[in-house]
């Protein structure tokens, strides 16, 4: 969370924080739900042993996927390049081809 740049935005101002947090029940740790708080960001976070985190899964569902699907370009798996600006070249071009894959489908 320390480490997220200012999120753009094309209405208004810059936003310095998330506004919602949505995590599984590894982070279900009162010190990192009083830590959100404290940076007025609202924790969503299954409780260990209450409720099952289905709700959550949804959310979860989108990043894992697209993960994998970047993931599917071998170049990409492991990064080889040694300049981060050859990295997000190579990531720009993966995300091209995947979004061409889907609308072509």
């Amino acid at each position: 969370m320390r480490g997220i740049p200012p999120i753009r935005s094309r209405f208004g101002p810059r936003h310095r924080h998330p506004a919602r947090l949505h995590a599984d029940k590894g982070y279900d740790f009162d010190h990192l739900r009083n830590w959100l708080r404290r940076r007025q960001i609202v924790p969503r976070i299954a409780r260990r042993g209450i409720e099952a985190s289905d709700r959550l899964g949804r959310h979860r569902w989108v990043v894992e996927r697209t993960m994998s699907w970047v993931n599917g370009c071998r170049r990409l798996h492991r990064r080889y390049e040694r300049k981060p600006e050859h990295f997000l070249a190579f990531v720009g071009i993966a995300s091209t081809l995947i979004c061409y894959r889907r609308i072509t489908k």
